[in-house]
């Protein structure tokens, strides 16, 4: 393996880790947010608040030269598992 693919690889480990750890501070908010929601009575999802998260992501997406849509199923993805633990919060 040659040096600058070395370096390509140590790069990209880095910022996997540095996703994992984003998104795991990510979901220590949420959580917090659902268990707010539990307490409060509110429902788990907020359809308006997700269209306002995905149109301002997408355009962050564009800005940053990332395919928007791979931007949208991805933040989806994050949306719904997000969903699903609020829901268990609440059913519990």
């Amino acid at each position: 393996m040659t040096d600058t693919l070395q370096r390509y690889r140590e790069s990209i480990d880095n910022i996997d880790a540095a996703l994992v750890f984003m998104l795991a501070e990510r979901f220590k908010v949420t959580q917090a947010v659902g268990e707010y929601k539990a307490t409060h009575s509110l429902p788990p999802a907020d359809a308006g608040r997700e269209e306002r998260q995905i149109a301002r992501l997408r355009q962050l997406a564009l800005d940053a030269k990332l395919d928007p849509d791979f931007t949208e199923k991805f933040l989806r993805f994050i949306i719904d598992e997000v969903i699903r633990h609020h829901e268990r919060l609440r059913d519990a």
